[in-house]
Formats: structure tokens, sequence, C-alpha cells
């Protein structure tokens, strides 16, 4: 489990880099792992020793391993069909806060193998914030542009870890039985310069996130956080991403070979989409001992602050598993 969860990791970071060249200063959300699993079932359908037993296992595993299914459909007479069909199931596996995921005309008759993953993720909080403790204030998009945002406080101890070297700080806000936990990694703003957020971009690695992540690094203080309200609807088309990434021969219909999916020739991934949904505000349920117990010193105890009014990358973790389930970027509210 733990190069499963490191090459998902990798696969992640390599993934958002590629996605923020796209979307430079822009808010960005998705799911590594709903994407390795679309593309896992894929693989699944690629490999075997005889047609017959591909389709079989083909159809056996991706019903085990991601509780997904394949389904034969006419792309070529029943393109409205299709896609109402993909946009209800959507609608329902993400309880009614994704519709639509397909325009009309999205699908047409050229349209072969549709990958769709869509996700939806609301956790509550381990201690939750206090709505009479939420503020209007400011959110910088940068040092010349600001956005008003509803900042969300509380005060308590918090796994957080100071990066001396990046001048950043990363924070753990754990949800309801610890069971996953969101990681803010909030580069400072010094002499009103942007640039933190970048250099953090540039320099992210699979080991430097596991390094300052690890409990052995992240102590447990008392902080001030602050952390606004928000909310992202976000849709991507990946097919360029991922032949740019180097997943090349899937969407060829000269060299792609997925005739464990079907018997037919000329079977390619026609297109791959993931739209994924987070909302981010006061509401959690207080467990007691949720922290930990913690011993209090005598002395007053030194309070930090976690003021993430300005962009910030954060991803959500199943701590049991050290798997990154979504990853994303706060920039503009």
């Amino acid at each position: 489990m733990c190069s499963l969860s490191a090459a998902n990791a990798k696969f992640c970071l390599y993934f958002f880099r590629e996605l923020s060249k796209r979307k430079r200063n822009e808010n960005i959300f998705f799911s590594p792992l709903s994407l390795s699993a679309a593309f896992g079932m894929v693989v699944l359908g690629a490999r075997g020793n005889t047609l017959e037993q591909i389709e079989k296992q083909y159809l056996d595993s991706t019903k085990k391993f991601y509780r997904s299914e394949l389904e034969p459909v006419n792309f070529k007479y029943t393109e409205e069909e299709v896609t109402d069909k993909i946009n209800i199931w959507v609608e329902n596996e993400t309880k009614g806060k994704i519709k639509d995921l397909f325009s009309a005309g999205f699908i047409d008759p050229s349209t072969v193998l549709v990958l769709v993953s869509a996700i939806y993720f609301k956790g509550k909080w381990a201690v939750e914030f206090k709505k009479e403790d939420t503020k209007e204030t400011y959110f910088y998009l940068n040092k010349n542009e600001r956005r008003t945002v509803q900042m969300m406080f509380q005060e308590g101890y918090f796994n957080m870890a100071i990066i001396e070297e990046l001048k950043m700080k990363v924070i753990e806000l754990l949800y309801f039985d610890n069971e996953m936990s969101m990681f803010i990694l909030l580069p400072e703003v010094v002499c009103e310069d942007f640039t933190g957020l970048e250099q953090l971009e540039h320099t992210l690695t699979y080991e430097k996130l596991a390094e300052w992540t690890n409990s052995d690094r992240m102590e447990q203080l008392k902080v001030k956080v602050y952390l606004p309200q928000f909310k992202m609807e976000e849709s991507y088309v990946l097919n360029k991403i991922l032949q740019e990434m180097g997943a090349i021969n899937v969407f060829d219909w000269g060299k792609a070979d997925l005739s464990g999916i079907s018997k037919k020739d000329g079977l390619v991934v026609s297109k791959v989409i993931q739209k994924s949904f987070v909302e981010v505000n006061e509401e959690g349920t207080e467990a007691a001992g949720a922290m930990g117990l913690v011993a209090v010193p005598l002395c007053r105890p030194i309070s930090y602050e976690f003021k993430a009014d300005h962009p910030f990358l954060f991803f959500i973790r199943h701590n049991s598993t050290n798997t990154i389930l979504f990853f994303g970027r706060y920039s503009s509210p």
C-alpha cells in the first residue's frame, strides 16, 4: 500500500504541474486517485494473453477494484440519450452536487470510449469553526488585487510545520474520526511579494511533501487558524495533458490496443473528463478528544498564527494509507 500511495502522490504532483501550466493563477481541484483508477481500468483492458481471458478479467476487475462497470452504448444514433444517461449517473453519484457533466454536442458520432470521473467531497471537521467567529475580510490575490471573503477562525492545538527554507507553514486540519485530513501549504508573504506560491510549486516533489507532512516534522502547537470559506467546482478535458505526460497510444487510432474491452478493431479513448466539487465551511462535529490529550504547560504557551488570506495549496489525505484523494490550489475567491 505504501508504494501505491507513493506512486499516486508522484502522479498527483506531476499532473498538477502540467495542469498548472494551463491555469496559471487560477483555482485547481482534482482527484488523482480517481484519475489513476479510471486509467487503471483501461490498462486492465489492454493486457492479457487471449481476448476471451482479458475480456472476463477486465469486467470482473473493474467491478472489484474500482466499483465501476463498462457499459456499451451507441454513440452514433443516441448521442442525446447517452449524454443524459451519463449526466444522471454523475448527478446521483455526487448527491446532486455535479450536474450536466456533458453539455449538448460534447458527445458526437465519432466518440468511441468515454472515461467519466465525478468526485464530490464534503467532510465534517473534527473540531468545528464557530459561525459567530467568521468575519468578512480580504483575500489577497496579489499585491495589487484583493477580494472579500468570509474568513473562519478558531484557536487550538494543531499539527503544524514551519519550513524555514521556503518561508512556509504547513498545517493539518483533521476531519471527523481522524480518518482523513486536509493539509494546507501556505507560503508567507514577504514585503508584499506574492512569488512564494510559484516558488513552492516549482520545488514541490513527493519526497519534500512526504517530509513536510511527516509526523516527526510536524509539531502540535497552539495556533490561531484563519481559513476562508470556499466552494470550488472544476471541470477538465484531459486528453492533451495526458498525452503530454506520455499516455499517447491510448488516444491513437493506429496504436491503441484495447482488445480486452472490445473485440472490434479501432477502439481508442475518445475523451477523458473530470469534474470535481469541494466545499469548505464551518460545519463539523466537535468530537471529545479528537485532537488527542494535550499536556498544557504551566507557563502560557506561544500562540502561532496561520492566516490563509492569500493563495495556497491544499490536499485531502486518507491517513491510514497516506493516499492523496484530492489536490488543489486556491488562488481566487
